[in-house]
């Protein structure tokens, strides 16, 4: 079966209509799913206990994501390509005080510096690993822009847990090496490793202060540190 990346020429917009949007929102087993993975990003945030978090969600979709976010009593704003996932969004999540906008990461993030105490993100951005007729930049360059972007808008020191799904083992390598380029540090985390059904990654990654690590933000010194990858077995 092709991946809808690949079928759609990489338009998250163009796959995630009002149709899929729907789907999402009535779907019982992937309600479960965004959950689930939602709740272990949360988990690898390791967010202080004693405290509400400003967060942000990359690619929130209908804001399912989110979700465990809200409950651990956290503030969360979202961003996604497809205005019809966020009027679910909006529809479902928005009473709790959650905001949500159109914004295409490939282009960069579009909040101030310093904003966020940590992001999330669940299933999206194995989109920037395709090319696109419709893009002017390569995969390359907007894995760079969006990193660039998430590393400013993180305060230093704050955590990104972004799951994804790569097609080739390569998309996590250009992946995890596009951040550690924009100057964070850490690496990817793999769960269930030995199941294909249940295997999931995770991109887990630390702001540096900045000027500190990457060869983009300073030296380059965390880049060598953090080029390795981890496997937890659950």
């Amino acid at each position: 079966m092709s991946r809808p990346e690949a079928a759609t020429g990489g338009r998250a917009d163009k796959f995630y209509n009002q149709s899929e949007a729907t789907s999402y929102s009535q779907s019982n087993r992937l309600r479960r799913v965004q959950l689930s993975l939602g709740k272990r990003a949360l988990e690898l945030l390791q967010l202080p206990s004693d405290r509400t978090c400003f967060l942000l969600d990359v690619g929130c979709g209908t804001g399912l994501s989110g979700v465990p976010l809200s409950r651990a009593g956290h503030l969360w704003v979202g961003t996604d390509i497809s205005t019809s996932m966020l009027e679910v969004a909006a529809r479902e999540r928005g009473p709790r005080g959650t905001d949500v906008l159109v914004s295409d990461m490939g282009h960069g993030l579009p909040f101030r510096d310093d904003i966020f105490d940590g992001a999330v993100s669940v299933s999206a951005i194995q989109w920037l690993c395709y090319e696109a007729k419709h893009h002017e930049k390569s995969p390359r360059t907007r894995l760079r822009s969006f990193f660039k972007t998430l590393r400013r808008q993180l305060r230093p020191g704050a955590r990104a847990v972004l799951q994804f799904y790569p097609e080739v083992m390569e998309d996590a390598t250009a992946i995890r090496d596009a951040a550690l380029y924009c100057g964070f540090t850490g690496g990817v985390v793999v769960d269930y490793p030995g199941d294909l059904n249940s295997k999931k990654y995770y991109l887990v990654v630390e702001s540096m202060p900045r000027g500190i690590g990457g060869t983009h933000g300073g030296n380059g010194a965390g880049k060598k540190r953090s080029a390795a990858s981890t496997t937890t077995k659950r």
